[in-house]
């Protein structure tokens, strides 16, 4: 019996089994933590979407929708993502933006690729203490970390990165588990770098990440005159009205 055309056949319906099953799945998770001096972070997430063949329209149809919500994604996307992997459990989020990118065909009825962006502000991502003249130190809150819970406790799970951006200048005081970028030939010697990566399935239950900024003396002095605009803003409102209403008065009176 020849089996070439029954091995052909086989071939095929795998082929179109493969190709007609309808899901949008989640390959690569990267989110990246953009720390500015203040408690508010600005957080950017990117996931990358492989699409079958049959889900494409799908994915174009709601590419195009207008006001889908985290909610409204998470269930056309498998996994139950996208979701806010840094979150205050005792705050909130912001500014919440959803990019859902064009769509790459890998291969006539191969599906295709996207990148599904979600932009938003976290509050209370870090605290701050004043140690110095003119120096602050920044402790990023762990609890805002909002990935996979392991039997070991939370922990990056394999195809997620999480990368930690810092103000040029900064330097760190502490880091728990070291970085997987930049290299280990930078440990204890992270002067000038400003972003940190970890992606080998790191845990995170013990996670530290403490850096310093020191300002100058220019931003001091704005930050004085801000704090005192923002306490006596009203009193110093008056004495300008009433400077303006006695320099008008006086001449006035000079002119007659």
């Amino acid at each position: 019996m020849n089996k070439l055309p029954l091995l052909s056949f086989a071939a095929v319906v795998l082929f179109l089994a493969a190709t007609s099953y309808a899901s949008i799945n989640v390959t690569f998770v990267n989110t990246t933590v953009i720390l500015n001096g203040t408690p508010r972070a600005h957080v950017i997430e990117t996931l990358n979407l492989q699409v079958s063949n049959s889900s494409i329209g799908v994915y174009e149809q709601d590419r195009v929708a207008l006001n889908l919500t985290i909610t409204d994604w998470q269930k056309v996307l498998e996994d139950g993502l996208p979701s806010e992997f840094i979150l205050n459990p005792r705050s909130s989020i912001s500014q919440i933006t959803l990019l859902p990118g064009p769509l790459v065909e890998t291969g006539p009825g191969l599906g295709g690729t996207a990148i599904l962006t979600v932009d938003y502000y976290a509050n209370n991502i870090t605290t701050s203490s004043n140690i110095g003249p003119r120096d602050f130190e920044y402790v990023f809150n762990s609890s805002a970390l909002n990935f996979e819970h392991t039997a070991s406790g939370e922990a990056l799970q394999a195809g997620y990165r999480l990368n930690l951006i810092i103000p040029r200048g900064a330097q760190i005081v502490s880091i728990y588990p070291l970085p997987d970028s930049p290299g280990p030939t930078l440990v204890n010697n992270y002067k000038n770098v400003t972003q940190f990566s970890w992606y080998a399935e790191e845990p995170l239950q013990k996670f530290t990440f403490t850096y310093t900024i020191t300002e100058s003396l220019q931003q001091e002095v704005l930050d004085y005159f801000e704090n005192a605009y923002s306490k006596y803003g009203f009193y110093i409102l008056l004495v300008i009205v009433a400077i303006i209403v006695i320099g008008a008065v006086y001449w006035y009176v000079r002119a007659r």
